[in-house]
């Protein structure tokens, strides 16, 4: 895959991909995402133990999904300037799980790709799957660092799983998007580009990806 040369609206969107996979991830240009900071649940070498759910995770049974949808409500009549800020409140109640032992290790597979230890995040991210299999973020968040370890098919499969949790996972969508350019489906790409503008209609360097796409395959059909 490419680690050098990245067009930079696809750099764009997957700063999206990463502000809602980690805090603070590194991009394969080099550069770092910001991102929300992911819930804390205790000190970051504290052990994980089981506990009880204090709530339900976003997307779970009982969640407050009213919440989401008012969100979601707001983004799509965002304008450019308040996107960003709705898409992060969107990703914040996402990363909430209901457990503090698993928004420890959510939070322990950010702190490990922001410092590029991408084999340590696969380990927390699978910790957090294997004790949480419902909570989208886990998947969401290993096929992130799947992707920076240079491993597209674990990290597309992964983000198949995320989707399928949550499909308006707009974050997921457009690592999605990302990779088939990489393999060279822009048809697949554009049409994952224009689900989430569907969804944002401003999301950060979408639509400027989806017009260069749709001039590549305009220009390829003469």
């Amino acid at each position: 895959m490419r680690r050098s040369g990245i067009n930079p609206f696809v750099t764009a969107v997957a700063l999206l991909w990463a502000t809602c996979g980690a805090a603070q991830v590194p991009m394969p240009d080099g550069g770092t995402a910001p991102g929300f900071e992911v819930p804390q649940g205790g000190a970051p070498d504290a052990p994980v133990t089981d506990d009880a759910p204090a709530t339900p995770a976003p997307g779970a049974p009982g969640a407050d999904a009213a919440a989401l949808d008012a969100l979601f409500a707001e983004l799509a009549d965002a304008d450019p300037e308040a996107t960003p800020g709705i898409q992060n409140r969107i990703a914040e109640m996402w990363s909430r799980s209901g457990s503090t032992a698993m928004d420890l290790l959510l939070r322990r597979g950010a702190d490990a790709m922001a410092a590029g230890d991408t084999p340590l995040a696969i380990q927390h991210y699978s910790a957090l799957i294997d004790h949480a299999p419902e909570f989208a973020e886990g998947y969401n968040g290993r096929a992130t660092a799947f992707y920076l370890a240079g491993q597209i098919g674990p990290s597309l499969a992964d983000i198949q799983t995320t989707l399928a949790l949550n499909p308006r996972h707009f974050g997921a969508m457009s690592g999605l998007a990302v990779i088939l350019e990489e393999l060279d489906r822009p048809e697949d790409a554009l049409e994952v580009y224009d689900r989430i503008l569907g969804i944002a209609p401003h999301a950060e360097g979408v639509a400027d990806a989806a017009r260069r796409l749709t001039v590549t395959l305009d220009g390829l059909a003469l």
